[in-house]
Order: structure tokens, then sequence, then C-alpha cells
């Protein structure tokens, strides 16, 4: 099965994570086939939301955590003001 899901990068107490697409026997930081955006904790969430639905429609699960973390931008966006 595959899976959207974080890799954890940077150094100790100052993570940061790519989102990538791996297969689910693979390790958290191990081998992955697309690498389709980042996540700073401290800043912003960016991802190819063209790549992500083409892995989603493809058969691929998002984890947990970036399901959430997907909504809360969502949210975030909708509540946004409007220019």
């Amino acid at each position: 099965m595959v899976q959207i899901r974080l890799a954890r990068h940077g150094t100790k107490k100052s993570p940061f994570y790519r989102i990538v697409v791996a297969e689910h026997r693979r390790p958290r930081d191990g081998r992955f086939i697309e690498n389709i955006g980042t996540f700073d904790p401290a800043g912003a969430l960016a991802i190819d939301m063209a790549r992500f639905e083409h892995w989603k429609k493809h058969g691929a699960q998002a984890s947990h955590t970036l399901d959430r973390l997907l909504k809360a931008k969502a949210r975030a966006a909708a509540a946004a003001p409007q220019s």
C-alpha cells in the first residue's frame, strides 16, 4: 500500500518535515517514491495539491497527521478575509 506521510528532517529540537509518497513498509525517513511538499511546524505547510490528488486518485492513503494538517490549512484559508 502506498502512503502519503511526513518524513522528519532538520536538526535535534528544530525539525521540519517533507511530505512524501512512500510504500507503507518503508521506514519513516527511508526511501520514498516522490516528494510533494514540506511542513515547517514554526511556519507553513506547502504542498503540491495536483500531485496529492494524483496519488489519492491512484489509491494512496494520507496519514492521519497529514489529514489533520490539511484540514487545518483549509479552515485557515476559509477563515481568512477575502480581498
